[in-house]
């Protein structure tokens, strides 16, 4: 099944947070024939297979034997808003949800949008605690804007994430919102031990433009790759490579926890798959020498509004094909020899390829490869597709680069 803006809508719409993510992919894998592992059991040998940590996934296909890698890298978080330890207060009549920013989120954006919510539960069972799976998409949640009369120039607000992103979602008498959530979940608050819930916009994907030029959906950064990775990895045969896709939690907050790019879940996998083959670390060092990842993750289209904050000699085109991602100072972990490797891929897949640098005079973001890299010493290219608005509660992208993407990435996977 061929990579289409169709799907990736109905991916996105799946999706609404990084664990949904996971289960959306798990689904897809079984449905192809992969078996899920858990970390806790022995890894029989060749297969396909995945595994699950938290809001992260590895996936790989093992079946032609002791293999290099090569690894198509993602985040599966995206900015939003996330619901706080003590959510419930009563402002001035309203009943009001408890909310801060999680990573860069662009807060404008998240104003005056109808709002559910989704995330997981940690739920007592006897004396077990197991995750639950949670998704409202009722509106119950809205972040209000403040009228124009009320601000001080007309010109706007600055917004306070302590205390402009807080939304209403009733009147009248105290509400346990935790409550309300348990009881569409389908158990006891009291049973109830831990939560990561957050919000996320309602409305759903379209493909939009004149033409159908255009995905506008929210999430894209960084759904957008799990879904090209995601076909990639389908669509590519395990013939010189052994072809692993690796979705990872947290990247917007710099991926510093137990499965994020910073764990140690990558390199593990790796090994547990020279382990399970019969090989020893002598071995497993051996094939990530000849190993390589593509860290995808979207790229800055040149804004027609604003064509001056973007790098003169880069100008980066929606629906212009795959964007490899240079910055010489490392906060992209591209270098000479694996810009090459993607070209290749590129060229191999019969797309464009565009070439895309920050400008020096700005602030560059960063991705999961460099820190991927520095983790395994596995050489690391950066790449994307072209989107305007990142970090916004609603991004777009351009409807022909799905498929150039996943074709490219896929490409990646299994060189010629």
């Amino acid at each position: 099944m061929a990579a289409s803006p169709q799907r990736l809508c109905e991916f996105i719409d799946a999706s609404p947070s990084p664990y949904h993510v996971c289960a959306t992919a798990a689904q897809r894998l079984t449905g192809a024939g992969y078996r899920e592992l858990s970390e806790a059991d022995a890894w029989p040998a060749a297969g396909r297979f995945f595994t699950v940590r938290a809001g992260s996934l590895l996936a790989w296909d093992s079946t032609a034997g002791s293999l290099p890698f090569r690894i198509v890298g993602a985040h599966t978080d995206s900015p939003n808003l996330r619901v706080k330890q003590h959510p419930d207060r009563v402002v001035a009549g309203w009943r009001v949800v408890a909310l801060q920013p999680y990573g860069g989120a662009w807060l404008n954006s998240w104003l005056d949008r109808d709002l559910g919510i989704s995330g997981r539960l940690s739920v007592r069972e006897g004396a077990t605690v197991t995750d639950q799976l949670v998704r409202i998409d009722d509106p119950i949640l809205r972040v209000p804007q403040l009228a124009i009369h009320l601000s001080e120039d007309r010109k706007g607000v600055s917004l306070d994430p302590q205390r402009h992103v807080n939304a209403v979602w009733g009147t009248g008498d105290q509400r346990s919102f935790l409550g309300y959530v348990a009881a569409q979940a389908g158990v006891d608050e009291s049973d109830v031990l831990g939560f990561d819930l957050m919000t996320h916009d309602l409305a759903p994907s379209r493909i939009t433009g004149v033409d159908g030029d255009f995905v506008s959906a929210p999430r894209l950064d960084n759904q957008a790759t799990c879904y090209a990775g995601l076909e990639a990895l389908l669509a590519a045969p395990a013939e010189r490579y052994v072809p692993v896709l690796a979705l990872f939690d947290h990247e917007e907050v710099g991926s510093q926890s137990d499965h994020g790019a910073q764990s140690d879940l990558l390199p593990t996998v790796l090994e547990r798959i020279t382990l399970a083959d019969g090989g020893g670390r002598e071995d497993f060092l051996r094939r990530l020498s000849e190993s390589m990842v593509a860290s995808g993750d979207m790229a800055h289209a040149t804004h027609p509004n604003y064509p001056e904050r973007h790098e003169p000699g880069h100008q980066i085109a929606i629906n212009g094909g795959p964007v490899l991602k240079v910055q010489p100072n490392l906060r992209y972990a591209t270098d000479g020899r694996t810009a090459a490797a993607f070209a290749l891929a590129c060229r191999q897949a019969g797309v464009p390829l565009q070439r895309y640098e920050h400008r020096a005079d700005l602030p560059c973001g960063s991705t999961i490869g460099p820190m991927t890299a520095a983790g395994t010493g596995i050489p690391t290219v950066d790449v994307g597709a072209a989107q305007l608005a990142m970090h916004s509660a609603r991004e777009v992208m351009g409807a022909d680069d799905v498929a150039a993407y996943s074709a490219a990435l896929t490409a990646f996977l299994a060189p010629a």
